[in-house]
């Protein structure tokens, strides 16, 4: 019989910045959010800069910076050069980046940039309010 609870690890290459359980996980793929539940069959993916939530008792958010992800028996372990918990976020810095006005002009890959850039801003700013 499947566990009832998910352990989740989040490990940065200074520290595990997390190791709780869950009800559920929600995780940023890189081709779209994937939730896991009690019982999931193994899985390996790729990992975008996001939001992961982690539901129970209570939810709880992280922001990740990309990486990678493998459940294995009711463990989610997330590999991740960096996270931040919602107290972590500087969110002056998260809003100074939405609001920048983009040159006119900028090269294709000054564009995507920005673009990944902005994605990251808005899903620190997401985290930092889901206190």
């Amino acid at each position: 019989m499947a566990a009832k609870t998910l352990r989740c690890v989040v490990v940065t290459p200074e520290c595990a910045v997390l190791d709780e359980t869950a009800d559920s996980i929600v995780m940023p793929l890189f081709d779209g959010e994937s939730g896991v539940l009690p019982g999931r069959e193994p899985l390996m993916g790729k990992l975008r800069s996001g939001e992961l939530r982690l539901t129970g008792a209570k939810t709880r958010s992280l922001f990740v910076d990309g990486g990678f992800v493998q459940v294995v028996r009711d463990t989610v372990t997330i590999l991740t050069p960096r996270a931040l918990t919602p107290s972590q976020i500087d969110q002056a810095a998260a809003q100074k980046t939405l609001e920048a006005p983009s040159a006119p002009g900028i090269s294709t890959a000054a564009m995507e940039e920005r673009q990944a850039s902005i994605s990251k801003a808005s899903a620190q700013l997401k985290v930092a309010r889901s206190r």
